[in-house]
């Protein structure tokens, strides 16, 4: 089973896409992982941690337990089960950041996603785009 399919226990990191758009590919895998570090850092560290581990405001994005398939208890905004990235990417686009929900252009929430999934050691055989974050699946 190659890693766009595993089931991955241990979460994402933060972030993504709407499927219903299109979105022009990434210059590179390595290029949007580290675009995506970037925009991390300056539109999620604050709230999700530096790392992804979780802050009081935020629940983690990276590590064990993150992106849990159900919503956890006394979640404030989450209600749909993460299956897939592109479920995350979903929520992510309607939902974050969290004080100012959808700012972000298409490019950056998949730079995020592509530096999420590397984060949490999830490797992609595409760029990640709503195709290929439909074939990540994090829970069956």
């Amino acid at each position: 089973m190659n890693a766009t399919t595993k089931n991955v226990s241990r979460g994402l990191a933060a972030a993504a896409l709407a499927s219903a758009l299109t979105f022009p590919a990434q210059a590179s895998d390595a290029d949007a992982i580290a675009r995506g570090q970037t925009l991390y850092a300056a539109h999620c560290a604050d709230c999700h941690g530096a790392g992804g581990e979780g802050t009081k405001d935020g629940p983690a994005v990276v590590g064990k337990g993150a992106l849990p398939m159900n919503p956890p208890s006394g979640a404030r905004m989450r209600e749909s089960e993460f299956r897939t990235a592109l479920d995350v990417a979903q929520f992510v686009v309607k939902n974050m950041p969290g004080d100012d929900a959808g700012s972000l252009e298409a490019e950056e929430y998949w730079a995020i996603l592509a530096f999420a999934l590397h984060a949490n050691g999830v490797a992609s055989s595409a760029p990640v785009d709503a195709e290929s974050a439909a074939k990540i699946v994090l829970h069956e």
